[in-house]
């Protein structure tokens, strides 16, 4: 089985981001989901460090001047991440340092109400070894073959899934597609 799986990574077609022509854009875009988290620096050795996001944007913010001229304290920090994209599809780090301590963090299977991230990679027998290997991962699924029916229900879209927890509990499933991704033509 491992040979398998790894001459289906080795003759892996790219699968790269492309927007949607023109004649069928719609008036809205996804722009960005930003997740809460305990510790950012913890997430961005994930997000930018294994996963290989790029940051956009990482500052502290609610700081200043009170009206008396005295200096206040940050109250957060928000780092975005992009990954091949320069406007959607950007994933937002989010830590509030007034919080109250946040509930332990529960890793279960995923449940309506719940998010689930996918993040495709073209080099995951490389890169899943740096995700396993960040502070706070959980490991749900070491990568495996999956194949999941066409659009049209006529063939097959051949993915390498795994899945993990991150630090903070989301349930993130990271990828390598084999074929055709769904919404796009064969070439």
């Amino acid at each position: 089985m491992a040979v398998l799986i790894a001459a289906l990574l080795a003759f892996a077609s790219a699968v790269a981001a492309a927007p949607v022509p023109e004649e069928e854009r719609g008036p809205v875009d996804v722009r960005r989901t930003t997740l809460l988290v305990r510790d950012i620096d913890q997430s961005l050795a994930l997000y930018r460090d294994a996963l290989g996001l790029t940051v956009i944007y990482d500052q502290e913010l609610g700081g200043g001047v009170d009206e008396d001229g005295n200096e206040r304290p940050p109250t957060s920090r928000l780092a975005l991440l992009r990954a091949n994209d320069t406007f959607v599809g950007v994933i937002g780090l989010f830590h509030r340092y007034t919080d109250p301590e946040p509930p332990p963090v529960e890793n279960r299977r995923p449940v309506a109400g719940d998010v689930i991230i996918v993040i495709n990679a073209t080099d995951l027998d490389e890169r899943f070894e740096k995700v396993r290997n960040s502070p706070g991962v959980t490991v749900h699924t070491e990568p495996e073959l999956r194949v999941y029916p066409t659009p049209d229900g006529k063939g097959e879209i051949q993915v390498m899934f795994s899945a993990i927890f991150d630090p903070d509990g989301f349930f993130i499933e990271v990828n390598q597609i084999l074929g055709t991704p769904a919404g796009q033509q064969a070439d």
